[in-house]
């Protein structure tokens, strides 16, 4: 938390010009900070009476804007139009204002009040809510049908996208379902889409859409699919097999093969090819994200991979790459071509294609023409070759380049750190984290480099946002601002080094790679040393209360307490402590160790069964989404850190080396290790 010397240094000198009309004369730890405290409890509870109670004590305060937010939104559904204009107007450009008017908006949507809609959308500045989006384009056709087609594309787009249930997308692809701008098979993609989900909501309100009586036979498919699959014997209308596939989708989710044999033995050939193969693709999926050795057989059913989601035909790549010694290049390219255009650009593809063009492709003669196979792998690699990220950085080492450390950008001229000093957006973000209100000073913070301004702040812009919140240690802001910029790298911003003595230190002395720590830190908490997970876990290198009882046992730390794992020196004890302890237990391999580290040592043990994989491969196919993704940052952090650290080019795949089976001359694993 920022020193209250921080606060009054931070509004002092602050031109009323450019803040809201708001007094920045409170001081952390005032009775004006309380108040806003209060009101934040009092909001989370819904206590209007409490909010309109303490709002007259919150006027003048910095954070008034807040204060008055949370009390008109706890009672925005009773609220006269005027009231919000009034608000609006008086913290007018604002995050408050424009988050009130997204809120304000959803609410005319649902009272289906057009004319007030289109009144305000215009003034929209965030524009990144998807149901927000939807109601626009829904008015937009009541005014020009004639633009359904532009109209239909964007709906279709943000609906499939939405995972829960919405009134404004679902409302706005009822009306072009209606006038034939999208197409019943939309809606079915929806409502397949929603229950691989598991959001029973959101398919039964895309259901409803084209096929309200079937909503009974989708309750009980819900109910139990195997139940449903056995009991039902013909489906030779459009609506019964669209209700199969759900059912199949639906028991592919917790039954892979119990979907399988009932495709084989009774369903399949009443199915359409592209019904079949969608169900195949849902079954392959789930086989692939559960490490099966069927998950290619089952993916090798699908005669059209382009019948398949963006979804399905990433686990095809990652079965087919996990095809033991030798990926199946083949059918690593073909699942990729067959991907929408946006899912190709992901980076893990770009990267993957290339080297599925590279496994066949001929050495090019010296004097010769590069064969066109190569070329284009060459072209993929240099696309996203660099720092960046895990494949970025897998790229430039297929170029043949190491990882070093990007020319540092121009500094920063006094004029362009001032115009961030007094941005008003980025003050109040920084003060409400310095009193604690940290999800409301990262949302400002967002809004005020992202969404304020169309297409956000320039890349200079960015650096000196960026800049403001490392001077004032505010971590988090520091890194995800800088990691913005399109075209420039600042290291030391992306990738800071708070208490380095204590982190170098304490990692050396137990034989950790001191990068490898910093890379950890900064995937676990971004350095917020009072960060507290969903799961309970805490401090800068987020230990769970358990983990933090038995490492404290284990490495003899004495009168270890609960309330003392938020202290920096003894979080960092304990989470290198930690992060060793499951480094030896995996054989010194860094992406078990980091998987152990976020997923716990069992899931980890079980998942490098199978195939010697390069690691890289192991990696994208972790099972967990969170696990997988957090395996590649924290490796790419590492390698990253290690240029900065040591000055000397790296090798990320240095690091990752290979991963298979546990070696049989290995010590047994830990089992007491939490």
């Amino acid at each position: 938390m920022l020193s209250k010397f921080f606060v009054t240094a931070l509004i002092s000198g602050l031109s009323w010009a450019v803040l809201p009309p708001s007094s920045f004369a409170q001081t952390s730890g005032s009775r004006g900070d309380e108040v806003l405290l209060e009101m934040n409890q009092a909001s989370k509870r819904g206590d209007k009476n409490r909010l309109t109670q303490l709002l007259p004590q919150a006027r003048g305060h910095a954070l008034e804007p807040w204060a008055a937010f949370w009390e008109i939104k706890a009672r925005l559904g009773e609220a006269s139009a005027a009231e919000v204009q009034d608000f609006m107007a008086r913290y007018a450009g604002s995050y408050q204002e424009d988050r009130l008017r997204n809120d304000w908006l959803l609410l005319l949507g649902q009272r289906r009040d057009w004319a007030a809609f289109a009144a305000e959308y215009p003034n929209y500045r965030m524009g990144d809510d998807k149901e927000v989006r939807c109601y626009a384009l829904l008015v937009e056709h009541l005014k020009n049908p004639a633009a359904d087609t532009r109209l239909a594309d964007e709906v279709r787009k943000n609906w499939l996208a939405q995972r829960e249930a919405s009134d404004g997308c679902t409302s706005a692809a009822s009306r072009l379902v209606g006038k034939k701008s999208l197409s019943t098979h939309d809606v079915w993609t929806k409502a397949r889409l929603a229950t691989d989900a598991n959001r029973p909501r959101a398919a039964s309100e895309a259901v409803e859409i084209i096929a309200p009586e079937a909503l009974n036979l989708l309750a009980e498919l819900n109910a139990s699919p195997v139940k449903f699959l056995s009991s039902k014997m013909i489906a030779i209308r459009d609506v019964r097999r669209e209700i199969i596939v759900l059912a199949l989708v639906k028991l592919a989710n917790t039954d892979a093969d119990g979907a399988a044999r009932f495709v084989e033995d009774k369903w399949g050939m009443q199915l359409t090819g592209e019904e079949r193969n969608w169900v195949w693709g849902a079954i392959g999926k789930q086989a692939a994200s559960r490490l099966s050795s069927d998950a290619a057989g089952y993916f090798a059913k699908v005669s059209k991979d382009s019948d398949l989601s963006d979804e399905m035909l990433g686990w095809k790549v990652r079965a087919a790459l996990r095809n033991g010694s030798t990926p199946r290049w083949p059918v690593v390219l073909g699942a990729i071509n067959a991907m929408s255009d946006d899912a190709r650009k992901d980076p893990t593809w770009v990267y993957w294609k290339a080297r599925a063009l590279l496994s066949n492709a001929p050495a090019a003669a010296a004097s010769a023409p590069v064969p066109p196979q190569r070329a284009e792998a060459m072209a993929l690699l240099q696309s996203i070759a660099s720092v960046r990220g895990f494949y970025e950085q897998l790229a430039l080492e297929e170029l043949g380049q190491k990882i070093t450390i990007p020319a540092r950008p121009p500094a920063l001229s006094p004029e362009e750190k001032e115009t961030a000093r007094v941005n008003p957006g980025l003050n109040r973000a920084a003060y409400a984290i310095a009193i604690g209100l940290r999800s409301e000073g990262v949302r400002e913070w967002n809004y005020s480099t992202n969404l304020h301004q169309r297409g956000g702040m320039g890349e200079r812009e960015l650096l000196a946002a960026a800049q403001f919140a490392c001077d004032r240690s505010i971590w988090d802001r520091c890194i995800n601002t800088s990691e913005k910029t399109p075209n420039v790298i600042d290291f030391e911003q992306r990738f800071p080094t708070p208490f380095r003595d204590a982190v170098i230190q304490r990692s050396r002395d137990i034989g950790l790679d001191p990068a490898y720590v910093y890379g950890l830190i900064r995937q676990e908490s971004r350095f917020i040393m009072d960060a507290r997970s969903g799961v309970g876990a805490s401090g800068l290198m987020q230990v769970m209360p358990a983990t933090a009882r038995e490492t404290a046992r284990y490495i003899g730390l004495t009168g270890f307490t609960a309330n003392q794992i938020n202290d920096r020196d003894t979080n960092i004890t304990i989470g290198t402590a930690y992060l060793k302890r499951a480094l030896d237990d995996f054989g010194g391999s860094m992406p078990l160790a980091a998987a152990a580290y976020n997923a716990g040592p069992g899931r980890p043990r079980s998942w490098r069964n199978g195939p010697v994989l390069e690691a890289a491969i192991w990696a994208e196919n972790v099972p967990f989404n969170e696990t997988r993704d957090y395996v590649k940052k924290v490796l790419s952090n590492t390698t990253n850190y290690a240029a900065f650290l040591t000055g000397q080019p790296q090798s990320l795949k240095a690091r990752l080396g290979n991963v298979g089976p546990r070696e049989a001359s290995a010590p047994p694993p830990d089992e007491k290790m939490p």
